[in-house]
């Protein structure tokens, strides 16, 4: 049965789709580099061959997976700033908790794209994504220091870099069982107490 289900999402076209959620539930499982591309295909229900036909190899694979990863991953954060209302600071820490949130409800395309040893800048399709899902940060930190003087004004790339750094280190730690897993506090206790002290450092957040 599961080969004949295989066959029909690959004469309707979804075969190459059907591969990229199994591959997500492989990493998920497995981790990144555990499985084989005919593991993945023995997941959707078809040969071995059969994913040759999409895919160059279970790298390009796992490329597609982080790819869609990081389309979905900037729509999240895109929502969540909603065009920076009601406040540019509220927008912000609502990005850090869709951040959370992404890593928590998609681990298996999470760890495709920031876990799994890829090279963005080696696909230009990759990184086209990726830099999407940055732009938001971007823009999220430009406009938190449009009250502050030019010539006060940190790098916003600086900031929005630093707090990616902080979300991505607050998932490793707090958000998925790992060591800080016990922790009395939960993940977006963690990651939005963090956000307003370094943000309060840059003059943002009023003592």
């Amino acid at each position: 049965m599961a080969e004949e289900s295989g066959r029909q999402s690959y004469h309707h076209g979804r075969l190459r789709q059907a591969l990229v959620d199994a591959t997500a539930r492989l990493i998920e499982e497995m981790g990144p580099r555990a499985f084989t591309l005919a593991e993945a295909a023995r997941q959707v229900g078809v040969s071995p061959a059969a994913p040759y036909r999409h895919f160059r190899g279970r790298d390009d694979l796992v490329d597609e997976v982080a790819r869609q990863g990081y389309l979905e991953f900037a729509d999240r954060l895109e929502k969540a700033f909603d065009g920076g209302r009601p406040s540019p600071l509220s927008a912000f820490l609502r990005m850090g908790r869709a951040y959370l949130d992404f890593a928590r409800e998609r681990p298996g395309f999470y760890i495709a794209m920031f876990e799994s040893g890829i090279s963005v800048a080696g696909n230009p399709e990759l990184s086209l994504a990726a830099d999407r899902a940055e732009s938001m940060l971007l823009k999220a930190a430009e406009q938190l220091f449009l009250r502050v003087p030019p010539d006060r004004r940190p790098p916003a790339r600086m900031v929005a870099n630093h707090i990616w750094a902080m979300s991505h280190g607050v998932v490793e730690l707090f958000g998925r069982g790992k060591p800080g897993g016990r922790a009395p506090f939960s993940a977006e206790e963690m990651l939005e107490s963090a956000a307003i002290i370094y943000l309060r450092g840059l003059g943002i957040v009023p003592e």
